[in-house]
C-alpha cells in the first residue's frame, strides 16, 4: 500500500537561479556524487548534472528532494514504452 501512495504523488520541479532545485514526487535516490544525482521519480528516472552538487534534504515520507550546487542539466531516462521504433514493432 505504501508503494501505491508514492505513485500518486505529483511530480514537480522548482529550479531557482540554477543553484537550488526542489523536486517532488521522488520515490528514491539511486546514486549521487558531486557531478550527478540520479533519483527515481513518479515519472521515471531523473538525473541532475552539474558541479558541487549536494543533497540538502530528502524525505521519503513526502517524496521531496532538495539539491544545492551549480545545476547544468536535468534529464529523464526513456521509459520502456518509448523504446523501440517502427522497425522493432514490424519485426516482432
Amino acid at each position: 500500500m505504501e508503494e501505491k501512495n508514492n505513485n500518486l504523488l505529483p511530480h514537480n520541479i522548482v529550479l531557482e537561479d540554477r543553484k537550488h532545485l526542489t523536486v517532488s514526487g521522488v520515490k528514491d535516490v539511486d546514486s549521487f556524487d558531486e557531478m550527478n544525482i540520479t533519483a527515481l521519480t513518479a515519472l521515471g528516472e531523473m538525473t541532475v548534472s552539474g558541479s558541487g552538487l549536494r543533497i540538502n534534504r530528502f524525505s521519503t515520507d513526502v517524496g521531496e528532494l532538495a539539491i544545492d550546487g551549480d545545476i547544468c542539466a536535468i534529464t529523464y531516462a526513456e521509459t520502456s514504452r518509448e523504446q523501440g521504433g517502427l522497425f522493432s514493432r514490424i519485426f516482432r
